[in-house]
């Protein structure tokens, strides 16, 4: 019977198409994350302070993202001691764990850490 020698080479075949969408499904995930995580404005502000010999302008490095339906603004330090490379480094980090945070909470919510709380 040809149907007897189609189908198994079929089956095979799914089966092997479906283990590599579930390994580009993953690298797919991990992508996301990662431009996620890019997906941040570093910019300078500028405030003055007026006093009685006149007004001063002081620099602060600031960071914005969006988490969930805000913006969310980060103080990262003053332009006189904070290059533009470690403020972004330092934007990246604050950004990695605020997006952690978002996902346990998410996590927690759904219900999924119920069971590995009753295992610990």
């Amino acid at each position: 019977m040809k149907a007897a020698k189609i189908l198994p080479d079929a089956r095979l075949k799914a089966r092997e198409l479906e283990g590599k969408a579930d390994e580009l499904k993953v690298v797919a995930e991990d992508l996301k994350g990662a431009a996620r995580l890019e997906d941040l404005i570093l910019w300078q502000m500028e405030k003055t302070k007026s006093t009685k010999k006149g007004s001063q302008s002081y620099f602060y490095w600031m960071a914005s993202w969006r988490e969930g339906g805000k913006v969310r603004h980060t103080h990262l330090g003053s332009c006189k001691k904070v290059d533009h490379e470690t403020a972004l480094q330092k934007a990246r980090k604050m950004k990695r764990k605020a997006l952690a945070k978002a996902r346990r909470a998410k996590v927690k919510d759904l219900g999924i850490n119920t069971v590995w709380d009753k295992v610990i």
